[in-house]
C-alpha cells in the first residue's frame, strides 16, 4: 500500500530552529551571513530600495532571548534581514540599490520559499525518525519538489 502526502507548511518554532533553517536555505541561494550585524543594521539606507515581506502562517515562539534577534544575509549588494515582528511572525526586510520593490519582493519570496521548504523538510525528517520510519528513497526534482519514500516497520 502506498500513500501520497502533500504538506501545507505552517512555520512555528523557536528562534534557534528558525535560524537553522534560514542559514541552510540562504546558503543554497548564494547568500552569506553579513560579517558584522551591527554594521549591517546601522548602514545608511540612502538610495536603497526596501521591501518588507511577512511569512504567512509563521510564528516564532517567544523565548527568554526576546524578539530582537535577527539574521542578516547578503548577496551581490542585496541584503535580507530575517526577524520576528511584534506579533511573532517571521518577517524579511529586503534592501538593495538599483532594484525595484518588485525585484526585491521576488528575491525575498524566493528566500522565504526556500526557508519554508528547509524548515518543513527538517521537521518531517525529525518526525519520521522519532516514529521509527525508514527513508527508502529521496528525490529532488528540477522544480525543487522533494519526494520522500518511507517504510513503516
Amino acid at each position: 500500500m502506498s500513500t501520497v502526502l502533500v504538506v501545507a507548511p505552517i512555520v512555528i518554532g523557536n528562534w534557534p530552529l528558525i535560524s537553522a533553517a534560514v542559514t541552510t536555505a540562504v546558503a543554497s541561494l548564494g547568500f552569506a551571513l553579513a560579517s558584522d550585524i551591527e554594521q549591517a543594521q546601522t548602514q545608511g539606507t540612502r538610495g536603497k530600495t526596501r521591501a518588507e515581506i511577512e511569512v504567512p502562517e509563521s510564528e516564532i515562539l517567544q523565548e527568554a532571548a526576546g524578539a530582537d534577534q535577527k539574521i542578516v544575509v547578503e548577496r551581490d549588494g542585496v541584503r535580507a534581514t530575517f526577524s520576528r515582528d511584534a506579533r511573532g511572525a517571521l518577517r524579511v526586510c529586503m534592501e538593495g540599490q538599483g532594484l525595484s520593490k518588485a525585484e526585491l519582493r521576488r528575491i525575498g519570496q524566493e528566500l522565504i520559499d526556500r526557508v519554508t521548504q528547509q524548515y518543513v523538510y527538517h521537521r518531517i525528517m525529525t518526525e519520521l525518525n522519532e516514529r521509527g520510519m525508514a527513508v527508502v528513497d529521496e528525490q529532488v526534482a528540477e522544480d525543487r519538489t522533494v519526494k520522500i519514500r518511507v517504510r513503516n516497520w
